[in-house]
């Protein structure tokens, strides 16, 4: 059945790819994906909303809200029960994982992940796992990009941009932020994008925003109407906010690390989603507002109306000051990284751009609370808790200008526009003072085993190494007499000769200059070998090891020519003109 839609809708961009020339043919496809990736997002939410609004029925009076707590236990069973049985455990996530697609896979994403991020995500999060839905919606938008180029033979440079289109669309749909959109694709997916990629860009983010605004009418997570305008006397609580928040990021990225690492050092998958979805359990009859992305909760603060936030909790009969509740919704931005940590730990799934939103919001309502009640001064809660939640976002995803745009698209102006600027420019300065790179960074860090903080690093992480290696140098026994040397540099065109025993491990290596005397003087030949002739060499490279590293060995070495091992085996040389050239052709294409 669905095969037989998928032909007939195809049949007409089939038609279209035939008829127009390439590059309307590709704008054409920015607005396929912006419109797929959007419905996809909307899609998603509604899944969401369905299993929710059951499980929200539990949650009307507190006895019943014991059960309710226990159901986002219920959620990360299914979605390991999916990926283990459907998925048969292929399943990544994470935007470290789309990054590593574009470096190392030519930005060809997994069919399944169109729907399986759709799927797991929907369990997790309808069911109350404490995270966000909009690195799964980025993803599968993602995948819609990367596998309609595939299905069209579009090129790898077109490819990338449209995987970048659907991950754009997929956060301007949810939040019906089509600026905030192309902006998180240029800051966090596509960390070297050209000029040229901006139209595509913005044609399938405003495709998906107006999709979400035509179906539901705003955002589909999140939208908000600004209450108070901005005050410039308010400046240094926004200065003060912003050093806060930097903090925060710093303490929300260490202690969910910290946290995930431990929940997944629980070695049997069952015992983990036992002991995370208790864990979970303990941590929501305490503090309820953690259930789920926590979005409805927002907005609870941001309308001022924080007191029905205890209402589930088996400690509001202890809270009966302001100063109490204070206390509580700040234990939350403690808390938040713990309950999304042991959540995507336990085998959930979901990301941190909804959590980051949790922590900024408690954060700018805690702060402008506190100073409001100290009498300090009279500062609107409501824009700082809006504000707050640009600070965590900039601090945690490193992406200032995504922050900024998202919080001034979401309250419908750009009112804000100032104190966001000063709020995420505050927290990204203190977070990369001490730590380079972010969460994500981090992870894409290990997997392509270099830092990816700069230009050069990361063009270089998309070339592949074993390319580069030349083979056609003559070997050399390092048990031979002189004589098999000689017939060997008789036949070669190289003047670089590797030397290996029997198991071709790479014993040395044998310069044409150094052994120039020695051929013109056979009455040597039989006073000395190839192992005395045999010199170690200045340096050897990995078969695996990521090209940062070896431009650094042939400048440390002043080499032009090093050999290349694999476990000690010899593979071949590597010259530094070809890393060079294929390094200029990749900069080409970011031009």
């Amino acid at each position: 059945m669905l095969g037989a839609v998928h032909h007939l809708l195809s049949k007409p961009v089939v038609y279209l790819h035939d008829k127009l020339s390439p590059r309307q043919f590709f704008i054409l496809s920015s607005i396929f994906v912006g419109l797929s990736s959007g419905a996809a997002a909307i899609a998603l939410k509604y899944f969401v909303h369905s299993i929710a609004a059951f499980v929200r029925t539990y949650a009307v009076a507190y006895d019943g809200f014991l059960l309710f707590a226990l159901f986002p236990l219920v959620g990360i069973l299914l979605s390991v029960l999916f990926v283990r049985y459907a998925l048969r455990n292929n399943f990544k996530k994470g935007t470290a994982e789309i990054v590593y697609a574009i470096v190392k896979k030519s930005s060809i994403l997994p069919t399944h992940q169109m729907y399986s991020n759709m799927i797991t995500s929907a369990l997790t999060v309808g069911f109350g796992g404490s995270t966000g839905l909009e690195s799964p919606m980025v993803t599968t938008g993602a995948a819609i990009g990367s596998n309609f180029a595939r299905t069209y033979k579009l090129s790898y440079k077109d490819r990338t941009i449209l995987l970048g289109c659907g991950a754009a669309a997929g956060i301007a749909a949810a939040f019906n932020a089509p600026i905030a959109g192309v902006l998180f694709a240029v800051e966090v997916i596509l960390t070297d994008v050209s000029v040229t990629a901006f139209v595509p860009l913005i044609i399938a983010a405003a495709c998906g925003a107006l999709l979400s605004k035509v179906v539901v009418a705003q955002g589909v997570i999140l939208g908000f109407t600004l209450q108070q305008p901005f005050s410039s006397g308010n400046v240094p609580f926004y200065i003060v906010l912003g050093l806060l928040a930097g903090v925060t990021s710093l303490y929300f990225a260490d202690v969910f690390g910290w946290v995930e690492k431990v929940i997944k050092s629980v070695e049997n998958i069952w015992l983990r989603i036992l002991a995370g979805g208790l864990s979970l359990f303990v941590l929501l009859i305490l503090f309820p507002p953690l259930f789920g992305e926590g979005y409805t909760s927002i907005e609870v603060l941001a309308t001022l109306q924080s007191d029905s936030l205890i209402d589930a909790s088996i400690l509001r009969s202890l809270i009966n000051s302001e100063g109490e509740l204070l206390l509580f919704l700040g234990a939350m931005i403690m808390l938040k990284a713990v309950a999304a940590a042991i959540t995507l730990g336990s085998g959930g799934n979901g990301g941190t751009f909804g959590p980051s939103l949790f922590v900024g919001a408690y954060l700018g309502y805690v702060f402008s609370s506190l100073v409001n009640m100290t009498g300090i001064a009279h500062i609107p809660v409501t824009n700082f808790t809006l504000v707050g939640m640009a600070g965590i976002l900039s601090g945690v995803f490193y992406a200032p200008l995504t922050a900024i745009f998202l919080i001034a698209e979401i309250t419908s102006g750009y009112e804000l526009m100032i104190p966001l600027m000063i709020v995420s420019a505050l927290s990204n300065a203190v977070t990369h003072y001490f730590q380079p790179l972010s969460m994500e960074g981090k992870k894409l860090s290990a997997m392509l085993n270099l830092t990816v903080e700069n230009r050069d690093t990361f063009l270089l992480s998309k070339l592949d190494l074993s390319t580069l290696i030349e083979t056609n140098f003559s070997v050399v026994g390092i048990d031979e007499p002189v004589q098999s040397l000689i017939k060997v540099i008789s036949s070669s065109n190289r003047n670089t000769f590797p030397v290996v025993n029997t198991n071709r491990d790479l014993i040395g290596i044998i310069h044409m200059d150094d052994i120039r005397s020695i051929i013109f003087s056979p009455e040597k030949y039989e006073k000395l070998s190839v192992k005395d002739l045999t010199i170690k060499p200045a340096a050897i490279i990995s078969l695996h090891e990521n090209l940062d590293t070896v431009l650094k060995k042939f400048d440390e070495t002043s080499q032009w020519n090093l050999p290349v091992v694999d476990n000690g085996k010899y593979v071949g040389f590597i010259s530094k003109s070809s890393v060079l050239t294929k390094y200029r052709s990749e900069l080409l294409k970011t031009v």
